[in-house]
């Protein structure tokens, strides 16, 4: 499952609740309450409160509402697998020794 966006910005362009919301069809509130259960969902915010979402947070969206919504996990189950889970490697190639 993949956000579709359909606003003309790039694919790793910052995005509004709004604009979130919509793609992923989940309700702007419940978003919100996200943030607060996940302490690794930290979108940015800037003047005003408006938070502005990576596409990072976007897939960590994802990956909560698939536990949540598909795969019947509660929010604290949800929670507990995602901080569980091996961490990602951004850069596996090997390197060198002198």
């Amino acid at each position: 499952m993949s956000a579709q966006f359909e606003d003309g910005k790039d694919e790793g362009a910052l995005r509004t609740i709004g604009e979130v919301s919509k793609a992923l069809d989940i309700k702007t509130h419940v978003l919100r309450y996200w943030e607060q259960q996940f302490p690794m969902l930290q979108p940015l915010k800037r003047s005003g409160g408006r938070r502005y979402y990576r596409a990072a947070d976007i897939a960590l969206i994802e990956k909560i509402n698939g536990l949540v919504n598909r795969d019947g996990y509660t929010l604290k189950g949800a929670q507990q697998a995602i901080e569980n889970e091996p961490a990602e490697v951004e850069d596996s190639a090997p390197t060198l020794a002198d």
